[in-house]
């Protein structure tokens, strides 16, 4: 049966909203998209605002949505926040984070995400004994995504040393709080997550792979993963040069940069997003741009963590893609991410208009579709998937938009809050405003307080 949405203005590509857009949808794809429709058809389904396609939140880590306004207290830097955010994962069963997950992508469903990109990482118990299921963590992160509506890449995060030390030439052991996050070796969790993609996978789930950085993963064991993930045509995706310090620890022991490591490892492909990239210089840049990798930029969290600002302009120009995520979650709110992308390059440069507003909204849908694996995503056109958000244009900060500047005033002015509606899979689910299945605020709010209570 063919669904017709009708919308008020859509975004189809370009720097300039489309007016009177019929979207026609059967089963999880649009069949047809016809604009220039001024009177709505009968039986459509009116969507008042702007339409675009649904946002890609292509870096998540859903348990450290539980550290939002609890690390902000006193001074500290990325590696202060990283002792806190042990704490949490120390906390997690696969009850408790299906719970806290499920709200969380609920909350990225009301901020217009039709999929998000789940770095994950916490496999095992605290203590880092296997589960009775070893994938009883990634099913939990995987039902969640399901029940909240969206669409989930599960990037299984391999994970097997505590950090780089010059000092000794090479890596340190797992600390305790690290412990549940390894398997002991690489080929251990290739065999874990070929398990998991059996029996995870579906029409709204994909596995993907994740290194989880060279400071925690060797060069040998980066090929495992590789390998694993082209051989499967699945996602592949790495922290790196995230902090100073860590380029420092990776100069110090192996003589190159995370990003030459990650190359030199055959890591870095059309495939490969590499996350932050904060600190690559301009010879990482080529390398990335020369393999048509992607680098996920994730604003909020790296200046919540003062990080630093990323490369976005020379990773264009040498040929990157690039899409955007939440991380953290210091905010779930991609609007927010993909402006700071263009107004820190503002201020650092002193110069306005750095990206084309079009390039700043394919950035956060059609890249981070990419990146995750959903090629056919993040654009309005037939064949593609029926994923869609409409932002509403009458409340405070969108007042007074017009078809001329609706794309650019979304960019630089909306907030999660001005997202009304939102199809994912051709199913709604959020309407005017509010989750269709979940009260999100009530599960957001008794899901951190399980883990985070003393």
């Amino acid at each position: 049966m063919t669904a017709h949405y009708w919308c008020e203005l859509a975004w189809l590509g370009g720097p300039r909203a489309a007016e009177g857009v019929v979207i026609a949808v059967e089963g999880d794809r649009i069949t047809g998209v016809c604009a220039d429709v001024p009177v709505r058809p009968e039986g459509a389904v009116p969507l008042a605002g702007l339409t675009l396609p649904a946002l890609a939140n292509a870096h998540s880590h859903a348990f450290h949505r539980a550290l939002r306004g609890r690390t902000h207290l006193g001074r500290g830097n990325f590696w202060s926040w990283r002792d806190l955010m042990y704490r949490v994962a120390s906390c997690l069963d696969p009850d408790s984070y299906y719970r806290l997950a499920r709200a969380v992508f609920a909350e990225m469903a009301l901020a217009g995400i039709g999929v998000v990109g789940e770095f994950h990482y916490v496999h095992h118990r605290p203590d880092g004994g296997e589960y009775d299921d070893p994938n009883a963590m990634g099913a939990a992160v995987a039902t969640a995504a399901r029940d909240a509506g969206i669409r989930l890449t599960l990037l299984d995060t391999l994970y097997l040393h505590g950090g780089l030390d010059p000092a000794l030439g090479g890596y340190e052991p797992l600390r305790p709080a690290q412990a549940r996050f390894s398997d002991g070796s690489a080929d251990r969790w290739a065999d874990r997550v070929e398990r998991l993609a059996s029996t995870a996978s579906g029409t709204m789930i994909q596995i993907g792979a994740a290194v989880h950085s060279v400071r925690a993963v060797d060069p040998a064991s980066i090929k495992v993963a590789t390998d694993w993930a082209r051989e499967r045509g699945a996602p592949l995706h790495f922290h790196a040069s995230e902090q100073s310090a860590e380029n420092e620890q990776c100069l110090g022991v192996h003589g190159m940069t995370p990003v030459e490591v990650i190359a030199r490892a055959g890591g870095l492909g059309s495939d490969t997003t590499l996350v932050h990239a904060t600190h690559a210089d301009g010879r990482d840049q080529a390398m990335i741009g020369e393999a048509s990798a992607s680098c996920c930029l994730c604003p909020t969290t790296e200046r919540d963590l003062a990080d630093g600002i990323g490369p976005s302009v020379g990773l264009t120009h040498q040929g990157a893609g690039l899409c955007l995520g939440s991380d953290s979650h210091a905010a779930i709110d991609l609007f927010e991410e993909t402006r700071t992308v263009e107004l820190d390059q503002r201020a650092a440069s002193g110069v306005r208009g750095v990206f084309a507003t079009e390039d700043l909204a394919a950035m956060a849908t059609s890249g981070g579709y990419r990146s995750l694996g959903w090629p056919e995503g993040g654009v309005l056109e037939a064949g593609a998937l029926a994923d869609f958000v409409t932002v509403g244009l009458k409340g405070v900060q969108l007042a007074g938009t017009d078809t001329d500047s609706a794309l650019a005033a979304t960019v630089f002015a909306a907030t999660s809050a001005d997202v009304q509606h939102l199809v994912v899979g051709g199913r709604t689910v959020v309407r005017d405003g509010r989750h269709t299945t979940v009260d999100v605020a009530a599960e957001l709010a008794a899901a951190i307080t399980e883990v985070t209570a003393p």
